[in-house]
């Protein structure tokens, strides 16, 4: 019987882009780099920072410059992560009426463990019980290790948890973590995207949710 749920922060109870594309053109320009528009960061966030970076500089960009970029990003992020960020609409009385009815509940985020800690200090304390961001000696998403980790924390078992995330980098956690997932389609990533990724459950909106679960 289920009884806990593993949520993805980006484009699934947040909507983080518009300060991680404050952030990230702030770094890129800092460094003399082109700046980007806000769908271009939506398909290159999902699996970390770095990956987003990599993601939208020129192919021939060292590594080295990134690692410099990383700390430049960081420093502004956490200076900025709550200027526009919000919950989507209806997604806290979802987690609230699953808090209500006796779910335990966590988040786990590729996004900086400071800023996700912030985040849920400012949004979630009240219907979340752990989270989990990026962080030494826990791999990123799709390895299963955060999820391991906030289930250990949760004092939970895969068998009674399922994984609702927005992107393939969320279907292929939650396949590494052998739980279902559900796919909220106002996300970061399209329906056909998601479809040809694997996704087979699908939320148009937060009060969907429910209704799979209690399918379930």
């Amino acid at each position: 019987m289920l009884n806990t749920i593993i949520w993805d922060m980006d484009g699934t109870v947040l909507n983080t882009l518009y300060d991680l594309k404050t952030s990230m053109n702030y770094t890129l320009e800092m460094f003399n780099l082109k700046s980007h528009t806000i769908e271009e960061y939506r398909h290159a966030f999902g699996n970390g920072v770095r990956y987003a970076f990599e993601e939208v500089v020129d192919n021939d960009t060292p590594a080295e410059l990134i690692d410099k970029m990383l700390p430049v990003f960081k420093e502004h992020y956490d200076k900025h992560c709550m200027d526009k960020t919000r919950p989507y609409e209806g997604i806290i009385d979802v987690m609230m009426t699953l808090k209500n009815r006796g779910y335990k509940q966590a988040i786990v985020s590729n996004k900086i463990d400071s800023a996700v800690q912030e985040l849920y200090e400012k949004f979630f304390k009240e219907c979340v019980d752990v989270v989990v961001g990026e962080k030494d000696g826990v791999r990123r998403k799709p390895a299963p290790d955060m999820v391991d980790e906030a289930l250990k924390e949760l004092d939970s078992s895969k068998d009674m948890a399922i994984y609702i995330g927005d992107s393939e980098v969320d279907l292929a956690t939650a396949r590494n973590s052998n739980l279902t997932c559900i796919s909220v389609l106002w996300g970061f990533r399209d329906k056909d995207f998601l479809v040809e990724s694997g996704a087979t459950e699908f939320a148009d909106s937060p009060n969907d949710i429910l209704k799979i679960i209690d399918r379930l």
